[in-house]
């Protein structure tokens, strides 16, 4: 059992990282300090149940995706609704040249991303339906392991790796209808 006056001490060093996910999460500077509150005060009454030794990063991350489903997913009265079942897989890839691409040592999301900026990205990120930008985020941002997401998300590991796989598919295509707007990329005829 853990000792709650090392609560500060032990959970200080992931507040940074807190924020800048529940930043993503909330889109909003505002929310994601409310949200960062409500995650710690739960965290700090829930300390003496957090078994020492376990992943504390993980655990913090659960409560927080936790908090934000149940308080901020609340809110929304209508669920957001994709197509992502039509999108192929390797979806930048057959469109930015593929084969050529790679022999030249550059992959179709290296000639893109170069050309992005950082806010692009994020607001394909952002387009993303939550469930998906959540696991998105949280592996290839946060650097979970499918193992952790799904104990953060209280999901099975099958449906993270769904999630990821859909998150990813639609943000190639994000990605490569911000490339045909921006005429880095042939329009397809």
């Amino acid at each position: 059992m853990a000792d709650q006056a090392q609560f500060a001490e032990d959970t200080e060093q992931f507040m940074g990282s807190l924020y800048s996910a529940a930043l993503r999460m909330t889109r909003n500077p505002s929310d994601a300090e409310d949200l960062v509150q409500e995650t710690y005060l739960k965290a700090y009454r829930g300390y003496g149940s957090f078994k020492a030794g376990t992943n504390l990063k993980a655990w913090l991350y659960r409560i927080l995706t936790n908090t934000f489903i149940n308080s901020y997913r609340a809110r929304r009265r209508h669920p957001e609704e994709t197509e992502l079942e039509e999108v192929e897989d390797f979806y930048l890839f057959h469109r930015l040249g593929g084969l050529e691409a790679a022999a030249a040592g550059r992959s179709a999301e290296d000639e893109v991303l170069e050309s992005m900026t950082d806010e692009e990205v994020k607001q394909a990120v952002e387009s993303l339906p939550e469930s998906f930008r959540m696991a998105v985020l949280l592996a290839d941002v946060e650097g979970f392991s499918y193992k952790e997401i799904a104990e953060i998300m209280d999901v099975p590991i099958g449906t993270v790796m769904s999630r990821l796989h859909r998150g990813r598919r639609g943000l190639q295509k994000a990605l490569h209808e911000y490339g045909m707007a921006r005429g880095l990329v042939a329009v397809e005829s």
